[in-house]
C-alpha cells in the first residue's frame, strides 16, 4: 500500500516537515512493514514553470518532419525575470523548438528551462538544433515520468487548469509530492486505504485522527433507485456471495471533463494510473475508504441488476478485452443481457465506462472474501479491488464511499445525483468476544491495567460491556480479523507498544530434547560435513526416465512413482525415487560453471508408493476439520516415504599446488564415505561385489546390513550415463537408506577400550577363487583369530604371474591387541594361524 503524505494529512496531524520515512518509522511502532519510498522530486528537479505560447512557426525539414519554432513566455508580462543561469533569457521568452503539434498559440504549457533535469537523468541545456538554438523543452507527460503520452505535450487548459505564467509547474502537478510504501499483512485489510492508516498514524503518535467516512453526508435511507437482486443459491460454507449492495445514479456527466491533476498526481503516487474521470473517481474512493466501487454506464444496462453464481457455459467479456469461462462458483453481476461482471474481481467490458459516458451508476458492495479469493485465482485476475475484498472490507462504508463517488461525479464531472438510490441486503452478525481482565497480562507477561485495557480498546473502535472483571468486546465492522480473545490481546500489546515488553528467556521443560531419529541425523550429517562433503538440496522433481534408471538396480525392473498432477515442468512431473538424479542435475550445473572437484551430498526423502492406489475414495469437505477417521485414511494413502542419503564425487580430492598432485575420486572412496556413515551411527555395513543399471558393471559395491537387509550402493557411475550428462568419466557416487541405518543402530554406541599395551601386526597373503570378494574372506579371518584381532583391513590384491588363472592373491594387515597384557610373537601367530584357518575351511585359500 502506497501512501501519498498530502493525502494522509487531511485526516491527521502528520506534520508538514515529515518526509515518507519518518511516517514508515511511526508504523512500524504499530505493527505495520516498511516497504520503499516513492519521491518523485528525487528523478526531477526545476526549474520547471508555466509557459504560454506567443508563437509558432512551422518550418517542414529535409528529413520530412516538420518543427515548430516557438517563442515562449515564462514570465508574466511586465516582470522580470528572476531564474539565472546559461540559455536562460532574461526577457522571460524563451525560443524553443518542438516536434509535437497538438497545441496552437495562446495555450499554457509545461516548459522545462535550461538547468533542469528530467527522470532519466537527463539534463536540459540551450542546445543548436534545426537551425535554431531551443532553450529549454516543452514538456509531454512522458518526459515528467507522470504518463505513458508522449504523442503530445501537456496542454494545461485541457487538464481544467489556468495557472499564471511562471508558476512552478512541478508543484502545480503534485511531483513535490511523496508516499511511503508498507507491506500490509493478510489480516490488516483495513490498510489497505487512507482511512485505515491514518487511523494506524493516530495509534502510533496519539494524534488526533478524522474519519474521512464520516465527511461523507449519506441520506438516512436509500430506496426507489435500480432495481438490484441478490440471487445466491449456491453460497460458500453457508456464506452468501454478496450480502450488502448499495447503487446511486448520477445523470449528465460531462465526459470531456479531465480528471484534475491533483487526483491524478495522488493516484499515481499510489501506483494507479490515470483512465477517466469516472474510473479515477473510483480508484480514488477505494484507496481514500478500502471500499472498491464500480461505475457502469447507466445507457448500457439492461432490466434488473441480479448478484448470482454463474450457470453453465456462460463466459463474459472482462474489462481487459479477454473473454472467460465462467465456474459455477463464479459470483457475478448481471443484467437482462447476462453476465456483466465478476462480483469483486473485474467489470465486464458490455457496460464499461466509455468518452462516451453521460448516466452513471454507481455501484459499491460487500462480497464474501472466500468467493473472491478463488475467483481472482481461477481467472488470474489480481486487482487492487480483490486485494481488499478477499481479505475482508468493511461493510457498514459501502453507503458513504457510494455517496463519495457521487459527490466527486458532481464536483467534478458536472453531473446531478438521483435522490433515489439501492441499499438491499442484510448487517452481518458481528462477533461478541469476552476478554478477561487479567488475560492479556497472563498471555503478554507484561501487566495491563483494566483502565488501560479498555482505552486501548475503545481508541480501536471496539464497543465495550463491563461484566464484572471481564469485558465484553464488540470488535468494530472494520476489523474482521478480531474473533477471539487472543486477537483482543495482541491489539493491546501491539497498542501499547512491542518494544514495552519484557524479554525474558522462557526456562525449558526438563525431559525433552531431540529424539533419537533426530540425534542420528544431525549425527550422520555432521559427520559427512567434518569429512569434507558440501551439502546441497536438489528439486525433489524428477523424469519417468531419471527414476527408472536409479529407483531399481535392474534394467526394466518396476518401479512404482507418483507422478504430480500439476508439476512445475512436463519433463520433472514426478517424485523421485533416489537421490542420485537430483545430485548429478547440481553436479551439472557446476561444471557448467567451471567448478571441476565436488563432493556433494544431500539427505531427504523418496517416495515409494506401495502397489495399493495412492489417495483417497473421496476429499473431505473444504472448511471443516477432518475426522480421525479421515486423517487416518488420508495418512494410508500416502506413499512410503524413507529418508536417503546420497553423494556424487567428482574430479579430485583437493586442489592441486606446487610439490602437491592431486588424487582423482575413484569407487574405494565412495565406499568409504558410506563406511563413515554406518560408523557414526554404530551400524556396521557389509560390502560385496555388488550391479546396479546406473553404475559401473565391474565396480560397485551393494551394501548391506549384518542381517543381510541391502541398504544402498556406491561406486562408480555408468560411462554412459555420464557421457550422457556431460560428466568427467570416474564419477563416482553413493545411496543409503537412511531410516534402515537409524532403526538397526544401537540406542547407545559404545566408545572402544582403549588398551596401553603394544600391538602385534602380522601379514598374510591368500590365494583364493577371483570370484569370491575380499570382504567375504576378511571377515573369516575376523572370525577365526578371534578377540585378540583388534584390526585387519586388505592393503593389496595381485593377479598375474606367479598366481594361476582363475586365482587372485589377498594381502591383509591383522593387528592384534591384548587388553590386559603384552601379546607374545606366538600368540600373536597362533592367532594368525586360526584367521587362516577359518578361511581356508570356509573358501579353500591357500598361504602364499
Amino acid at each position: 500500500m502506497r501512501i501519498p503524505l498530502s493525502w494522509l494529512r487531511e485526516y491527521t496531524q502528520l506534520p508538514a516537515s515529515a518526509t515518507a520515512e519518518d511516517l514508515m518509522a511511526e508504523l512500524v511502532a504499530v505493527g505495520l512493514e516498511e516497504e520503499a519510498v516513492h519521491r518523485p522530486a528525487d528523478s526531477i528537479a526545476g526549474p520547471i514553470v508555466v509557459g504560454q505560447v506567443l508563437s509558432l512557426v512551422k518550418e517542414p525539414q529535409t528529413n520530412g518532419k516538420t518543427i515548430n519554432w516557438c517563442q515562449v513566455r515564462v514570465v508574466p508580462e511586465g516582470h522580470e525575470q528572476t531564474l539565472t543561469g546559461k540559455g536562460i533569457d532574461p526577457s522571460g521568452v524563451q525560443g524553443i523548438v518542438c516536434g509535437a503539434h497538438n497545441f496552437v498559440e495562446g495555450d499554457k504549457v509545461v516548459v522545462t528551462l535550461p538547468g533542469a533535469t528530467l527522470p532519466g537523468d537527463f539534463h536540459i541545456a540551450a542546445r543548436k538544433t534545426y537551425g535554431h538554438v531551443s532553450a529549454g523543452m516543452i514538456a509531454s507527460a512522458r518526459e515528467l515520468g507522470i504518463g505513458e503520452d508522449h504523442d503530445g505535450i501537456i496542454v494545461l487548459s485541457r487538464l481544467g487548469l489556468d495557472p499564471e505564467i511562471g508558476t512552478d509547474a512541478l508543484e502545480l502537478l503534485g511531483l513535490t509530492d511523496e508516499a511511503a510504501e508498507i507491506n500490509v499483512t493478510p489480516d490488516r485489510s483495513y490498510c489497505f486505504s487512507i482511512r485505515g492508516i491514518a487511523r494506524e498514524y493516530a495509534h502510533a503518535t496519539g494524534t488526533a485522527f478524522e474519519d474521512p467516512a464520516t465527511r461523507v453526508a449519506v441520506p438516512e435511507k436509500l430506496e426507489g433507485g435500480y432495481a438490484v437482486v441478490l440471487d445466491d443459491r449456491a453460497p460458500v460454507y453457508g456464506v452468501p456471495g454478496c450480502d450488502r449492495f448499495v447503487a446511486r445514479t448520477v445523470r449528465g456527466v460531462d465526459p470531456t471533463r479531465p480528471t484534475p491533476p491533483w487526483m491524478v498526481s495522488r493516484l499515481r503516487l499510489a501506483g494507479v494510473r490515470s483512465i477517466s474521470l469516472p474510473v479515477d473517481i473510483s480508484n480514488y474512493v477505494m484507496f481514500e475508504l478500502g471500499q472498491p466501487t464500480h461505475c457502469y454506464d447507466l445507457d448500457k444496462l439492461t432490466g434488473t441488476i441480479t448478484v448470482r453464481r454463474a450457470e453453465d457455459g456462460e463466459k463474459i467479456e472482462t474489462l481487459d478485452g479477454k473473454i472467460r469461462d465462467l465456474d459455477a462458483e463464479d459470483l457475478l453481476i448481471t443484467d437482462e443481457s447476462g453476465p456483466i461482471g465478476i462480483a469483486g474481481v473485474m467489470g465486464g467490458a458490455s457496460t464499461e465506462c466509455s468518452d462516451q459516458t453521460v448516466n452513471v451508476l454507481v455501484e459499491a458492495a460487500h462480497f464474501d472474501t472466500v468467493t473472491v479469493g478463488r475467483s481472482r485465482r481461477r481467472h488470474k485476475l489480481p486487482s487492487e479491488a480483490s486485494k481488499r475484498f478477499e481479505r475482508g472490507v468493511d461493510w457498514e462504508v459501502a453507503d458513504e464511499a457510494a455517496q463519495r463517488v457521487v459527490d466527486l461525479l458532481v464536483e467534478l464531472g458536472g453531473g446531478t445525483a438521483d435522490e433515489a438510490g439501492t441499499d438491499v441486503g442484510t448487517e452481518p452478525q458481528r462477533p461478541e468476544i469476552v476478554l478477561p481482565a487479567a488475560f492479556a497480562s497472563e498471555r503478554i507477561g507484561m501487566e495491563f491495567s483494566e483502565e488501560l485495557i479498555a482505552r486501548v480498546l475503545g481508541d480501536l473502535g471496539a464497543e465495550i460491556d463491563r461484566r464484572g472483571h471481564d469485558f465484553l468486546v464488540t470488535p468494530p465492522s472494520w476489523r474482521n480479523d478480531l474473533e477471539t480473545k487472543e486477537d483482543l490481546s495482541e491489539e493491546v500489546a501491539r497498542l501499547v507498544g512491542y518494544d514495552k515488553i519484557p524479554s525474558r528467556l522462557p526456562v525449558a521443560p526438563p525431559g525433552r530434547g531431540f529424539t533419537r531419529t533426530q540425534q542420528q541425523r544431525r549425527r550422520l550429517v555432521q559427520a559427512l560435513a567434518d569429512a569434507g562433503l558440501t551439502e546441497v538440496l536438489a528439486y525433489p522433481f524428477v523424469s519417468k526416465a531419471a527414476n527408472e534408471t536409479f529407483g531399481v538396480a535392474e534394467a526394466g525392473a518396476a518401479r512404482p512413482a507418483v507422478k504430480l498432477a500439476n508439476p512445475l515442468s512436463e519433463e520433472f512431473g514426478w517424485l523421485r525415487t533416489s537421490m542420485l538424479p537430483g545430485l548429478i542435475e547440481v553436479a551439472k550445473r557446476n561444471h557448467s560453471r567451471g567448478f571441476r572437484d565436488l563432493a556433494l551430498y544431500e539427505t531427504g526423502l523418496v517416495f515409494l508408493p506401495a502397489d495399493g492406489a495412492l489417495g483417497t475414495a473421496t476429499i473431505p469437505p473444504l472448511g471443516a476439520l477432518p475426522s480421525e477417521e479421515e486423517l487416518e485414511e488420508l495418512d494410508a494413502g500416502l506413499p512410503d516415504q524413507p529418508l536417503h542419503v546420497g553423494a556424487i564425487f567428482t574430479g579430485h580430492d583437493s586442489p592441486a599446488a606446487a610439490g602437491h598432485t592431486p588424487r582423482a575420486w575413484d569407487w574405494a572412496d565412495a565406499i568409504d564415505v558410506a563406511r563413515l556413515a554406518g560408523e557414526v551411527l554404530g551400524v556396521d555395513l557389509v560390502v560385496a561385489q555388488g550391479s546396479h543399471q546406473a553404475f559401473h558393471p565391474g565396480r560397485t559395491a551393494q551394501l548391506s546390513l549384518r542381517s543381510g537387509e541391502l541398504v544402498g550402493v556406491a561406486g562408480e557411475l555408468h560411462p554412459k550415463l555420464l557421457e550422457a550428462h556431460d560428466l568427467p568419466a570416474r564419477t563416482v557416487a553413493l545411496e543409503l537408506d537412511a531410516d534402515a541405518l537409524f532403526e538397526a543402530a544401537p540406542d547407545v554406541i559404545v566408545a572402544r577400550h582403549i588398551s596401553t599395551f603394544p600391538v602385534a601386526t602380522q601379514d598374510v597373503a591368500l590365494i583364493v577363487d577371483a570370484a569370491i570378494p575380499a570382504d567375504e574372506v576378511k571377515e573369516a579371518l575376523r572370525e577365526g583369530a578371534g578377540e585378540l584381532l583388534e584390526e585387519v583391513h586388505l592393503f593389496d590384491v595381485y593377479v598375474g604371474r606367479g598366481i594361476d588363472e582363475g586365482k587372485k592373491s589377498l594381502a591383509f594387515a591383522l593387528r592384534f591387541r591384548a587388553p590386559d597384557r603384552t601379546l607374545t610373537a606366538d600368540e600373536a601367530s597362533e592367532a594368525r594361524a586360526a584367521a587362516v584357518a577359518r578361511a581356508a575351511e570356509r573358501y579353500g585359500a591357500v598361504q602364499r
